[in-house]
């Protein structure tokens, strides 16, 4: 059993996190940490673990073997360094930094601690994802032409533990706003299904429909990867009704269509006029109806117990997040902006 502490209790722990480390028979959780004392102590409470006011305190023990970071997005790289230099495994939330040179820092952390760093980029895991990355790679498609893939819904205050109020919206606490939470989601999933990296970005991001938010809220870009694949992603916290989740990947002999149907996770449709319809499970989602396993804590319990490379990497989240700051920059200049094998040139 690994020890594991979570540090920041607000929604991504209260969904994500705590849940699945309780179903997972390799993990315990020893210890929580948050600077709302009342929320550490209500957590606490709930999952019979110790409570911590300060990351640093909960670090100092030394039964604690692992952590996940759940806090808002400028703390991240700061406590993840701190923790892999106490000897800790960390998992990390998204995006992992809020600069390449921070997610250097993680890297070069874990290399020198010889602890494990994993991003937690869940949309790997989706089955109808991995399928679609097995179809490609096989084949399937033949040659790989565009994409389209999109992640929305009504934005952080349906669902985060401070509302309104939320860190989300604070530019000097998130850096970024719904291309950060959703648009880096996308970017590391175009990255896995395709297996290549993007290396032209081109965007639009705009704060138009969140007025308390000093972040994007509604973005959209267009990636060339390095194959020369096309595609447009966009995300947004304007999406007032149903989340939007999917993805469609058009090449030369059909097109893939991911979490877009109720019913089927996946649809295939071939160039012969043939379909072939996949029942998956539906993806994660944070609406109501319960939560299912994004697998997230199994693959960091495992890469842990195993000694092996973690599923999520830091240097693949690192890549997935200079796709997002790519778009940014773009967006600002209003000139499509270069990387060089997955990062900035």
């Amino acid at each position: 059993m690994i020890k594991v502490g979570v540090i920041g209790c607000g929604s991504i722990a209260q969904h994500r996190h705590l849940p699945e480390y309780k179903n997972n028979s390799q993990t315990i959780i020893a210890a929580v940490c948050d600077i709302n004392h009342e929320r550490a102590d209500h957590i606490a409470k709930e999952y019979g673990a110790k409570a911590y006011y300060s990351y640093e305190d909960l670090l100092n023990d030394p039964e604690i073997e692992a952590v996940s970071v759940c806090t808002p997005n400028y703390l991240h790289a700061p406590i993840s360094v701190a923790a892999l230099n106490s000897g800790k495994h960390v998992l990390c939330e998204k995006p992992m930094a809020t600069s390449l040179e921070e997610a250097e820092q993680m890297i070069l952390a874990s290399e020198k601690n010889g602890k494990k760093l994993m991003i937690a980029h869940n949309q790997r895991f989706v089955r109808s994802h991995e399928k679609a990355k097995e179809l490609i790679a096989g084949g399937e498609l033949g040659r790989v032409y565009s994409f389209r893939t999109a992640f929305g819904h009504p934005g952080p205050e349906t669902w985060s533990a401070d509302g309104t109020d939320s860190w989300f919206f604070k530019k000097e606490k998130a850096f970024i706003g719904a291309m950060g939470d959703l648009g880096v989601h996308k970017t590391d999933l175009i990255r896995f299904i395709l297996g290549e990296e993007v290396d032209e970005v081109a965007s639009f991001v705009e704060t138009s429909s969140k007025k308390n938010a000093t972040v994007d809220d509604t973005a959209v870009c267009i990636l060339k990867t390095a194959s020369g694949v096309i595609g447009t992603l966009a995300a947004s916290w304007s999406y007032v009704s149903k989340e939007d989740n999917s993805t469609i990947i058009y090449g030369e002999k059909g097109i893939l269509r991911l979490e877009e149907s109720p019913e089927y996770s996946l649809i295939a449709q071939y160039k012969d006029g043939s379909t072939v319809n996949y029942s998956l499970g539906q993806i994660q989602t944070n609406d109501s109806g319960g939560q299912n396993d994004s697998r997230v804590i199994g693959k960091f319990a495992d890469c842990i117990l195993n000694d092996t490379e973690p599923a999520v990497s830091g240097e693949e989240g690192k890549r997935s997040l200079a796709v997002i700051i790519a778009a940014l920059k773009a967006s600002e200049t209003k000139k499509t902006v270069s990387l060089e094998n997955g990062v900035l040139a």
